[in-house]
């Protein structure tokens, strides 16, 4: 069989991404499939010592020898990343014509590792933490707690990610007096509305009015972003990633911190509170902005309200709890022997 049309890879991918534009595609999401796609493109150019590869080059054999070099300097959420995005560009040729089949089904790719929630450790974290961080703990060089009190609670009780965290503008809280909701725009262009309870409502108030005591010749547009680096300017995906790893650090809570997760931790710990105080999926999926309900899911299975119930059902505890009360009543036996005596 032979193909509809001849492309250069370099052609395609720009094509590919022009059918995309529809999707309204966030720009990480963009910037991602564009990294994935490039270095992959880059070991092939390599493995096929040329400047330019076609379409129809594109084979099992020259894919694995290139996945195979990524798989070397690369995690293995990187690879799996990589295989998906590579995966949908192949999936876009094929229904352009450009190959006869998919080849990235003769491409192994590491398996999906389980979805599962890193809360922060400790029941009283989270309060402790909020507590450090109001009373100036961390020091930094222009100590400003008002905005890191805010970005933790948008974190614990709004379970914002980092994106949208700075996605927010003054105009994302609406709503009348008691009634107010933050409007947030997530992963995947999906917005959703998360009511906003008085106490946060206060904070976003005293962050503004921190402010505008700190930048009185500035000027913040209601559409512009809502949290502020040191100098006044939009903060940065790394500096709102040092606050938080900052905050742990000098609350001395930075050993209670899951391995892997750091401002994402917050997040987890809204959801899985949730899941704790008796949150349906459904619930969790709506306030998280989640795309399937199967990711909620995990948070109410990670509480082990249903794995604990199934333990407890165990007969062995049955003489287990036997066990017990001869234990408290010999106990028992012994102090009326004492007070007799």
């Amino acid at each position: 069989m032979r193909y509809k049309i001849s492309m250069l890879v370099s052609e395609a991918q720009q094509a590919f991404f022009a059918a995309r534009r529809p999707r309204k595609d966030s720009p990480h999401t963009t910037a991602a499939y564009r990294r994935d796609l490039a270095g992959i493109t880059a070991l092939l150019l390599a493995e096929l010592g040329r400047d330019e590869v076609g379409v129809e080059e594109l084979t099992a054999p020259v894919l694995r020898a290139a996945f195979g070099a990524f798989a070397d300097n690369h995690a293995k959420s990187s690879v799996l990343r990589a295989w998906s995005t590579w995966n949908q560009f192949l999936t876009f040729c094929v229904s352009d014509g450009l190959l006869p089949g998919n080849p990235m089904g003769a491409v192994a790719r590491p398996k999906t590792p389980p979805l599962t929630p890193k809360p922060l450790r400790g029941e009283e974290t989270p309060e402790q933490l909020l507590t450090a961080a109001a009373d100036g703990t961390r020091r930094a060089r222009d100590p400003w707690p008002e905005r890191d009190v805010l970005v933790l609670a948008l974190g614990l009780v709004a379970g914002l990610r980092a994106a949208e965290m700075r996605a927010l503008t003054p105009r994302s809280v609406v709503g009348r007096d008691g009634e107010l909701r933050l409007h947030v725009h997530g992963k995947g262009s999906r917005d959703r509305s998360i009511p906003v309870q008085p106490a946060m409502a206060k904070l976003i108030e005293d962050y503004q009015a921190s402010c505008r005591r700190r930048f009185p010749r500035q000027r913040f547009p209601a559409s512009d972003p809502l949290l502020r680096d040191r100098a006044g300017d939009p903060i940065g995906r790394g500096a709102l990633e040092y606050l938080v790893k900052s905050c742990y650090r000098w609350a001395g809570l930075h050993d209670r911190v899951p391995t892997g997760a750091n401002l994402h931790a917050l997040r987890h710990t809204f959801a899985t509170r949730l899941a704790e105080d008796g949150a349906t999926a459904s619930e969790i999926m709506s306030l998280l902005g989640h795309a399937s309900l199967a990711t909620s899911q995990n948070y109410i299975e990670a509480t082990g309200r249903e794995q604990r119930a199934a333990a407890a059902s165990n007969r062995t505890y049955r003489a287990l709890n036997g066990l017990a009360r001869d234990d408290a009543s010999r106990e028992g036996t012994a102090r009326e022997a004492d007070v007799i005596a």
